[in-house]
């Protein structure tokens, strides 16, 4: 039954979406709900995730979870840092501002990262997860402006820092606990305190209560796949080649997710929440069925 139901085939929703527009929807619950960073791990790697996630020696642990808040922090300060700079964007034609050629290099830096990292295993875990987090924002930061978000405001930027929690879904697991909305619903209080302070304040001071309470909270998933990420790098035979392809992986799994992100913030401006997400959740269940 499912299958005769095409993308063009559908009735227009209650919101009254083109079919451009329900086409891009579809296309980002594809993007945000089917394919998880562990199982493309497993592609390049070719072993399941439940053994890529022991690899990882407990004794790393710690320096990991630094490691990932720190580049949190990094990422956090970059992008209010571009929130302050650039001031009001013009309003870019519809989807033009991020190309291929940015999404490209982006992929070449993060993957040159990932062949360091590697070759010298978790020792340069330290600094390799801050510099490829930042060249991940940088990819993220134009996907937001292509789908129309304007980063002088304080939404704008942190959703930006928000997609690194978003992207850290689990390779099975309820699909209620860890779909897009469900996880963006967790998020969604200290996404808005954040908003809402940097707003009232202008300038942030470093180690704010509630902004350190927003990174943990997505330190606290994405710490997750950078462990995975890690732990895929450091396998016997792996080396610089294949941590390249996992970084190369790594950046594609986050590009997808600001993607779908971005896509369904900039119809939720068009059509209103509700119904973008009772048009969202439709799909999703149609498209697992």
């Amino acid at each position: 039954m499912v299958d005769d139901q095409l993308p063009n085939q559908l009735p227009m929703t209650a919101a009254g979406m083109t079919a451009k527009d329900l086409e891009a929807l579809h296309a980002a619950v594809e993007l945000l709900e089917h394919t998880s960073l562990a199982a493309r791990l497993t592609q390049v790697v070719g072993k399941p995730i439940e053994l890529i996630g022991h690899a990882v020696p407990q004794a790393a642990a710690d320096t990991i979870a630094a490691a990932t808040t720190t580049a949190l922090n990094a990422a956090l300060k970059a992008a209010l840092a571009t929130m302050q700079n650039r001031g009001p964007l013009p309003s870019p034609p519809p989807r033009a501002a991020e190309g291929k050629g940015g999404r490209l290099l982006h992929k070449a830096l993060a993957t040159a990262s990932g062949a360091i990292g590697g070759s010298l295993g978790l020792i340069t875990a330290p600094l390799e997860i801050p510099i490829s987090t930042i060249i991940m924002l940088r990819s993220i930061a134009d996907i937001a402006r292509s789908e129309g978000e304007n980063l002088s405001e304080p939404d704008a930027a942190l959703a930006c820092v928000q997609v690194f929690g978003l992207g850290a879904r689990p390779a099975t697991g309820a699909a209620a606990e860890s779909g897009y909305f469900a996880v963006r619903g967790l998020l969604a209080k200290s996404i808005t305190e954040a908003a809402r302070f940097i707003a009232e304040r202008g300038m942030v001071e470093e180690g704010a209560p509630i902004l350190v309470r927003f990174v943990s909270q997505i330190a606290a998933r994405f710490g997750v796949v950078v462990s995975q990420k890690l732990a895929a790098q450091t396998l016997p035979l792996v080396g610089a080649l294949g941590g390249a392809m996992v970084n190369y992986a790594f950046i594609d799994h986050f590009q997808d997710v600001a993607r779908g992100h971005f896509t369904v913030r900039r119809l939720e401006r068009t059509y209103g929440k509700e119904a973008v997400r009772a048009e969202y959740e439709r799909w999703r269940v149609a498209s697992r069925e």
